[in-house]
């Protein structure tokens, strides 16, 4: 009868109630009454944040409507249909009041909840006054309950209509100290600590943890209210959230929660080991699901494939072959946070289903004045504190940066001006492996903004990364510098800077060789952008790229890696001396398997890139290898379907070479078969 929306999956001080259905049997709306009755007189034990005493009035009332309604419920009274119609539009008004008590008491929205305290009150008017009403049309003489419990039902309606719920002396005094700090962070003005914990105490905040609750939320709801056309909110909201975020840098020297997270997330790992990756695929695309379905066979598939699938007329599981009736589907919320779960833990990047991604672009601006003053005051403490802090100030510093930068341009821009680069990078010779890991990520984030980058180039900070990816305290620290040098080598100066470097590739290179699927990610990655600088392609055969990326295309068992893989050595094929190389490992028939099997676009785009390549530059000796092999023509041919993709036009040429060489034997020439052919030995 009930339906949990949860904070979630709505807008706050949203309240989607649900009519009951006017077929409803009079004993199912009543008991569902008592349940919502009871949800609400249960939050009496809930902090709340404003608004305090008018919720601890309307929560009296509603439980002395729900003695009323036990009563009736224990005496099995008839009830009239002018009550039923009573009672439904009484469901309502109860579900309304679940979620605005939700509302106010979820930890993460307490400033919010204090700044639209007068709204929050007129909605408490509102909804206590919309009990009486539809109590009003209650037949209350021909219920046979008590005189006494009447007596306090007819009180109770009384006194909804005449309570006020205006806004709370405390509530009010409380906001006007936060309009009046953001107005100084508007002039320029560094708030006193004093000013600051006394609106934190009053709003129950007394932790790092709950502050970053703060935050998180309130970027939610500016990512909501960006969606909208008007943005009325958008300026509102930037404000709160340079106050949170200045209280979380400035307040607390201990960031609270962090181990129980780490240790969730290697309990985790340990259950994702016991579990098949090739279970989280569509069976239908061979894609990872981001919003798995069940039918009514018992099998899992991706929405939107299984849908189209079905509505295409196929009336059978395409994985069994069963008849299927219904095209009802059922959202399989376990395997869709295994799978989430999964890529967070190997670092895959994967969008929530239903949502749209989070548009980082709305960031370039901080969007209000208060935020823009909060921000800056915020990188210039954080700076001062890697300046002249202790170790540990350092340490949590960076951490405070590494969150910062992580998905906002406008404060990568603060930190850059502020001075913290040429901090971080001093920090990444630190003996203590949490401020060489908080250094590395805070400056990875920051190496996304361009002005960053010369910063750091500036300083040393290329050779410094190139070290801390040898000899990094952690792994993960090694990761981060791989990553941050991918970021970096978007600049083709910075590019031929790395690659002068001597221990840059093979670093890059044994972090391909290490366990962590994330660590060959980005080693990857990174060396795939460092070739786009033609002279670090020697560079990297003279490290012994090769072999080990041969190697990974036959040990891997994920599918990105081995795509990623292939784009280096398509890339480093381009030329003679990595064709030689690649056909020296006994390549070609790998690829050419891979070819076959191979489910990722892209990553027949790279085999088809890598073959033709191959032709090219290793002659009619590869070339007479690919004309005997029976499956390759078939999977040319099925990719000139896709009119003008760059796979398509790979796959033309590469079959014109095919053709012309079949050609040529034919007519007993022997001419060679492609320009530039030289003699290689091909396995």
């Amino acid at each position: 009868m009930t339906r949990k929306v949860h904070t979630s999956s709505r807008r706050i001080l949203a309240f989607p109630a649900v009519q009951p259905c006017d077929a409803v049997a009079p004993a199912a709306l009543l008991a569902s009454l008592v349940h919502l009755a009871t949800a609400i007189c249960g939050y009496k034990s809930r902090f709340f944040a404003a608004n305090k005493r008018n919720i601890r009035e309307l929560i009296r009332q509603i439980g002395i409507l729900l003695v009323f309604l036990e009563e009736i419920v224990d005496r099995r009274l008839d009830l009239p249909v002018s009550a039923v119609l009573s009672f439904s539009e009484l469901h309502v008004t109860l579900q309304k009041i679940v979620f605005l008590l939700e509302d106010c008491s979820f930890a993460g929205a307490r400033l919010m909840m204090l700044m639209k305290s007068e709204s929050v009150s007129n909605h408490l008017r509102v909804l206590i006054r919309a009990t009486a009403t539809a109590l009003d049309v209650f037949p209350l003489e021909l219920i046979d309950v008590s005189d006494e419990v009447k007596e306090l039902v007819q009180l109770t309606m009384r006194q909804a209509r005449r309570v006020r719920f205006e806004v709370e002396a405390d509530d009010w005094r409380a906001s006007k100290d936060v309009l009046l700090i953001l107005d100084g962070f508007k002039e320029g003005a560094v708030p006193d600590k004093g000013d600051l914990r006394r609106v934190l105490v009053y709003l129950g905040i007394r932790s790092w943890s709950e502050c970053n609750k703060e935050i998180k939320f309130l970027d939610a709801e500016i990512g909501s209210e960006w969606l909208n056309t008007e943005r009325r909110g958008v300026a509102f909201l930037s404000g709160l959230m340079g106050f949170m975020s200045y209280c979380r840098c400035a307040l607390w020297d201990v960031v609270d929660g962090e181990f129980g997270e780490q240790l969730d997330k290697r309990c985790i790992s340990e259950v994702l080991n016991c579990l098949n990756p090739d279970d989280f695929r569509c069976p239908i695309t061979l894609e990872l699901m981001t919003d798995p379905v069940t039918i009514e066979t018992g099998h899992t598939y991706e929405r939107s494939s299984i849908l189209k699938w079905l509505r295409a007329g196929n009336s059978i599981c395409p994985k069994t072959g069963e008849q299927v009736v219904s095209m009802d589907v059922v959202p399989n919320i376990a395997l869709r946070r295994l799978v989430q779960q999964y890529c967070s833990v190997n670092g895959i990047p994967i969008s929530e289903p239903g949502h749209k991604n989070h548009d980082i672009t709305r960031t370039v601006d901080a969007g209000s004045l208060a935020a823009e003053g909060a921000m800056k005051a915020a990188a210039n403490f954080l700076a001062g504190r890697l300046a002249a802090g202790t170790s540990g100030e350092r340490n949590k510093a960076a951490y405070e940066i590494r969150l910062l930068a992580k998905t906002n341009i406008f404060n990568r821009h603060c930190l850059a001006e502020a001075g913290t680069i040429p901090h971080l990078l001093h920090l990444l010779s630190s003996r203590d492996s949490s401020s060489q890991l908080n250094a590395i990520a805070a400056l990875l984030n920051l190496s996304k903004h361009s002005k960053s980058k010369t910063i750091m180039a500036e300083n040393g900070g290329l050779e410094l990364i190139v070290d801390v990816l040898r000899k990094g305290l952690k792994m993960e620290v090694r990761e981060l510098a791989a990553a941050t040098l991918y970021y970096l080598a978007s600049v083709e100066e910075y590019r031929k800077l790395i690659g002068e470097i001597p221990e840059a590739f093979p670093a890059l290179l044994e972090l391909i060789k290490t366990r962590t699927n994330r660590a060959k990610k980005n080693a990857l990655v990174s060396i795939f952008g460092l070739l786009t600088f033609p002279d670090n392609h020697r560079r990297v055969l003279a490290s012994g790229a090769v072999p080990i990326l041969v190697n990974l295309l036959t040990s891997s068992e994920r599918e990105d890696l081995v795509t990623d893989s292939l784009a280096v050595l398509a890339t480093l094929a381009e030329k003679p001396d990595g064709t030689i190389a690649i056909l020296g490992t006994g390549a070609l028939h790998l690829i050419l398997q891979i070819l076959s099997s191979s489910p990722s676009r892209p990553g027949i785009e790279y085999c088809v890139s890598l073959l033709l390549s191959l032709c090219i530059n290793g002659g009619k000796e590869v070339v007479s290898v690919l004309v005997r092999n029976p499956s390759l023509m078939g999977a040319l041919y099925s990719l000139l379907a896709e009119d003008n993709s760059r796979a398509s036009k790979k796959a033309r040429s590469l079959i014109r070479v095919l053709h012309e060489f079949c050609e040529r034997s034919t007519s007993g020439l022997v001419t060679p078969a492609c320009p530039q052919e030289r003699s290689v030995h091909v396995w």
